[in-house]
């Protein structure tokens, strides 16, 4: 029995692309982004198809002048990623590049699939933020085209990448601030927030470790509230409860970022625990509502806007430079000692 021919559009429906768009690469007529190019003829030999166009890429090849954002949630209040985006969308215009953004829904990001409305063809290269899935940055990757991401899953920070990274410094102000704690006389911390949420909150947690060695503290998991992420990390109600289990309250609470540290802290004042003379709290990003609660929260401040700026300059020269080694690169963050974890 004779095996069935390959055709374009089995090429095509491997690839994820229309069919006119791999008939223009192995006819000629069309611009098509180099690295779509190679990604469709390195499928097409993988497949047994027989008719391969010349290795050469025509002269009318070139990249789209998108760069498309991919988030599983767009930054909003108590994220560092509103400043970020916007520098980032500010580097890149000035070149000519524009900035397409993509909110996936639940069903893309679960089944790894790329946005209805995405254009390979017109993409010059990507940016991923608030996407703590492997397998979907994984298969972002796939795509052949220059990468970068903000943050990742936790454990990247051991894994050997196939991308560019950039990411806030996360340990050594995790261990400023539970100092701070331990220097005013706290012999018993807490952490609150899902470790394994992405590599930011998974760093953290090891620099609360770190400063816990340091003080020859012991680690006490009943005195943290440690659930895996979700949507009662929003609800105070949710806090106050898990704070009613707890079997003693300790001295003070590390939290993984501020959106939990102020929900944290509506929960202990709805119970009449004072902050800070009984419970000590900090969180991590620098928001504008960390200063405005009472009393003002110790955080850590992540320039966004710097950082903003510096992962434009990593993608555009990934661009001109695709074969160069991927990057990890960290951005320091500042420490912001306050009355939340003063006594």
């Amino acid at each position: 029995m004779a095996l069935r021919r390959v055709t374009m559009q089995d090429i095509a429906d491997s690839c994820g692309l229309s069919r006119n768009t791999v008939s223009k690469i192995f006819n000629g007529r069309g611009a098509v982004p180099e690295a779509t190019r190679k990604m469709v003829l390195e499928k097409a030999r993988d497949l047994g198809y027989r008719q391969l166009p010349n290795e050469k890429p025509s002269e009318e090849v070139s990249r789209g002048r998108n760069i498309a954002l991919f988030t599983r949630h767009m930054p909003a209040d108590y994220h560092f990623g509103i400043s970020f985006v916007s520098a980032f969308a500010a580097q890149l215009s000035r070149l000519g590049y524009t900035l397409m953004m993509y909110e996936l829904s639940e069903k893309e990001f679960t089944q790894n699939l790329l946005p209805a409305h995405f254009s390979l063809d017109q993409t010059a290269g990507m940016l991923g933020i608030e996407l703590f899935s492997k397998s979907y940055l994984d298969m972002l990757c796939s795509l052949g085209l220059p990468t970068i991401f903000v943050d990742s899953y936790s454990g990247a920070n051991t894994s050997v990448l196939k991308y560019d990274l950039i990411a806030m410094e996360n340990v050594a102000s995790t261990v400023v601030m539970t100092n701070q704690m331990i220097a005013a006389g706290a012999a018993q911390l807490g952490f609150v927030g899902d470790v394994n949420h992405c590599n930011s909150f998974h760093e953290r947690w090891i620099g609360f470790n770190v400063a816990l060695g340091h003080a020859g503290l012991n680690l006490d998991r009943d005195m943290c509230i440690l659930d895996s992420d979700g949507s009662q990390y929003s609800d105070s109600a949710w806090y106050a409860e898990k704070l009613r289990m707890l079997p003693a309250l300790p001295d003070g609470f590390v939290c993984a970022n501020d959106f939990i540290a102020l929900r944290l802290m509506i929960a202990l004042k709805q119970l009449g625990i004072s902050i800070p003379d009984r419970v000590m709290v900090s969180g991590f990003d620098g928001t504008a509502q960390a200063s405005f609660v009472e009393p003002a929260l110790t955080t850590a401040q992540i320039p966004g806007n710097d950082i903003g700026r510096l992962a434009a300059e990593i993608l555009l020269d990934r661009i001109d430079h695709p074969d160069r080694p991927y990057r990890t690169t960290y951005v320091n963050t500042t420490p912001l000692l306050r009355a939340s974890t003063s006594r």
